[in-house]
């Protein structure tokens, strides 16, 4: 679906300094770097209450929607020779199946699908699996495979009580990822149905998938609408691509959300760059594993190109977002290839003259990141691609996968990577596959799952892999994790636009793969699987040990404030609950964890008190498991005791629609030195006796509804920060309220 974008969403807007490239106009076709970002903030966020509380929907067939296709980018001739098709079977597969259970699907808990395709997509977490399709989503026992009591629920659900059109519209395109560095869950989809264009982000507060989340709305106007969001995970943020559009395509948007901010439900923004209608499909580089990238790199975004992939590498900076850069594209030759089906739809199945969507105009669903013990750093990637096919042919789908490296002596954020290996599926057996979903292991197996279909097998669903002994470039056999057992009937083409390959975070060696299948031929009738399957060798015993991390890594806070950091323990092997201590606090400072002990997250809050000095403070985290100790470090950054904000300003009362009393401001001209955290609403009778309405959180609206329908009412509000309750705005009104 479409979102909407605002051409400047800040009147702050950083100015790009490049020669003749102002904010969101076209990144050239030559490699270049852009500096400084269009920056705006969430315009909404909140906590929820746990999502297993919220109500499980009983979803309906009544509005049944196909979503229609996109495409993006320049279109390839189809004539191109694949130049990687693999000619020879690989060795027997050596994973080992693991548990197999149904996902949300048609007739399966009680579901009936109501939008095509389905948008399949899931993470596996510490002990959860989350599976969303398109607009409903289920949280399963990782262990047994069953599904929580209250799932499946409407995917807005997780914004119930939000507001706004997260709340109201529940549009699908999600992602489900898991923040294996800080053990949350990030729940995304947009809101397209009404103006403006949001994207809706929730991080949970903890691990459980089913537990309180910090919910976020970012804008992207009214003009361009947001389709085919991707989200993926880095320690300086969470990056997320688009392919824009109003009735064509616009271009990519690339943008970066504040994930520090976002993992302690603090206020956050975004960093944006909008590139040309050259280049569609980004997808953003998405860590796996407990090592992390070399210190500061940039995220590494692809696509594609003609025999070729697109990198461009985003380094993102909170602190001073005209030093925010977006460098590329860099073009990696590739082994030649076609777009499978041109992009649009051409597989076949059998007793059908119905085709199937290929997707095959831009990369799948991951770019999946890890970086090795030994140095270095690899991507995995996957697209569909067309072999053997010609002007009046299309040829069989298939599905092209790479493995790219770091350049010896640099890393990916240094010099572009090289094509380390790559292969397309062999065809020689006529059936199509595309739609794929990869991603690598601990000990660099790569798996890879798809769909497959002929004009005599029936879309099914299938993966492969390949160990790091396998001869470079090759895949060894496949296995059919669900046969399907129907066709997809006519006028309804749309096939799953994106699949998910995630690895568990635990062992780092189990794989997990969700896509669709049939199980009967018709339409609006598809199902999901979930399976998950290891390669022997990975996850041999490791000794017990554990990583400490702690975000933000710096902040200031006024003298006599609170700063709040989130610290975050990843155990391996054995390892035990962690204890954590801190050093380094100021005079009159103090440190406290909640918990003092974990497995997973601790929150460490350091008061300071009036007199505390201003300065920086470097902190030491400790943590303890046995007889294995790390540290991590952040400072803290005192400023002058912050006073209170000066009065809001342009203070507004009116009837609201329906009933009541709509009540608007704008922020105080001064937040003293600390920020706006809520506003306090007076109202009264006559323009002399004011009394506290309400309390409310960092927005500049509120509608009045426990009015009396004629009576008149004045309304004056107060902003507050960590220092306290600020001056009294003029008084509005009066005002009749409905």
């Amino acid at each position: 679906m479409r979102v909407a974008r605002l051409v400047l969403r800040s009147a702050a807007v950083a100015v790009i300094a490049m020669t003749g490239l102002l904010p969101r106009t076209a990144l050239g076709e030559a490699p270049t770097t852009a500096h400084g970002a269009v920056v705006s903030a969430a315009v909404r966020h909140d906590v929820s209450r746990p999502l297993r509380s919220m109500g499980a929907t009983a979803p309906s067939a009544a509005n049944l929607r196909e979503r229609p296709l996109k495409l993006v980018g320049p279109g390839s001739n189809p004539n191109t020779p694949d130049g990687a098709t693999q000619q020879t079977a690989g060795a027997p597969l050596a994973a080992t199946p693991g548990l197999g259970v149904p996902g949300i699907g048609n007739g399966d808990y009680g579901f009936t699908p109501r939008y095509a395709p389905p948008d399949t997509v899931g993470a596996v977490g510490a002990t959860q699996y989350v599976q969303w399709v398109n607009v409903d989503l289920a949280v399963f026992d990782k262990a047994t495979g069953a599904i929580l009591p209250g799932f499946p629920k409407a995917g807005n659900a997780v914004w119930a009580g939000f507001g706004g059109g997260c709340e109201a519209n529940n549009d699908g395109d999600p992602i489900v990822e898991y923040d294996k560095i800080a053990n949350r869950w990030i729940l995304t989809q947009f809101s397209v149905a009404t103006t403006p264009y949001l994207q809706c982000v929730a991080v949970s507060t903890t691990s459980d998938a089913t537990g309180s989340y910090y919910r976020y709305a970012f804008s992207y106007g009214s003009t361009l609408f947001n389709d085919y969001p991707k989200l993926s995970v880095w320690p300086d943020a969470y990056y997320i691509t688009f392919n824009m559009f109003t009735s064509t395509f616009q271009g990519a948007d690339v943008c970066a959300y504040d994930r520090s901010s976002m993992l302690i439900g603090a206020p956050a923004t975004q960093q944006c760059f909008q590139l040309s209608s050259a280049y569609g499909g980004l997808l953003p580089g998405d860590l796996d594993g407990s090592t992390m990238p070399p210190a500061g790199a940039p995220n590494p975004i692809l696509n594609f190109g003609t025999n070729s992939l697109n990198l461009w590498r985003f380094h993102v900076d909170w602190a001073n977002p005209g030093a925010t850069s977006l460098q590329g594209p860099v073009s990696i030759p590739v082994a030649s290839f076609a777009r499978a089906c041109n992009g649009s739809n051409c597989v076949p199945q059998p007793g059908t003259s119905q085709k199937l969507d290929s997707l095959g105009d831009r990369l799948m669903y991951r770019l999946a990141y890890r970086h090795f013990a030994d140095g270095h750093e690899s991507l995995v990637v996957n697209h569909s691609v067309a072999v053997g096919g010609g002007l009046f042919n299309s040829g069989v789908s298939s599905v092209r996968w790479y493995e790219l490296r770091n350049a010896a002596g640099w890393t990916i954020g240094t010099a572009p990577p090289v094509v380390y290996q790559q292969g397309t599926l062999g065809t020689s057996d006529s059936i199509h596959r595309w739609m794929g979903s990869a991603a690598m292991d601990q000990n660099g197996d790569i798996a890879l799952g798809y769909s497959a279909s002929n004009s005599s097998v029936y879309p099914s669903i299938r993966y492969t892999g390949r160990t790091p002994g396998d001869p470079l470039n090759t895949m060894e056999t496949e296995t059919i994790v669900k046969a399907g057992s129907g066709s997809q009937l006519q006028n309804l083409s749309r096939w799953g636009d994106y699949s998910a390959m995630t690895v568990d975070p635990v062992d780092d060696c189990t794989f997990w793969y969700t896509t669709e299948y049939l199980k009967a031929s018709g339409t609006w009738n598809w199902s999901t699987w979930i399976t998950s399957f290891r390669f022997p060798g990975c996850g041999s015993p490791v000794a017990p040990d554990f990583t400490i991390s702690a975000t933000p890594t710096s902040q200031s806070v006024p003298a006599g404030t609170s700063g709040l950091y989130s610290v975050s323990v990843a155990l391996t092997g054995a390892a035990g609950a962690v204890t954590l201590s801190a050093a380094g606090s100021p005079s009159g400072a103090s440190a406290s964890f909640a918990p003092s002990s974990t497995t997973s997250n601790s929150t460490m809050t350091v008061t300071t008190s009036a007199t505390t000095t201003p300065g920086t403070y470097p902190i030491v985290i400790t943590g303890t498991s046995g007889s294995v100790t790390h540290t991590t470090s952040v400072d803290l950054v005192v400023t002058a005791p912050a006073a209170t904000p000066s009065a809001p300003q342009g203070v507004t009362a009116v009837p609201a629609s329906g009933k009541g009393v709509q009540i608007a401001w704008s922020p105080p001209a001064t937040d003293g030195g600390s920020a706006i955290s809520g506003y306090r609403i007076y109202r009264g009778t006559t323009s002399t006796t004011l009394s506290l309405l309400t309390s409310i959180g960092n927005v500049t609206g509120y509608k009045d509804t426990s009015t009396l329908r004629g009576r008149m009412y004045y309304y004056a509000v107060r902003a507050v920060n960590a220092a306290g309750e600020g001056a009294l705005s003029i008084v509005a009104g009066p005002v009749t309220a409905k």
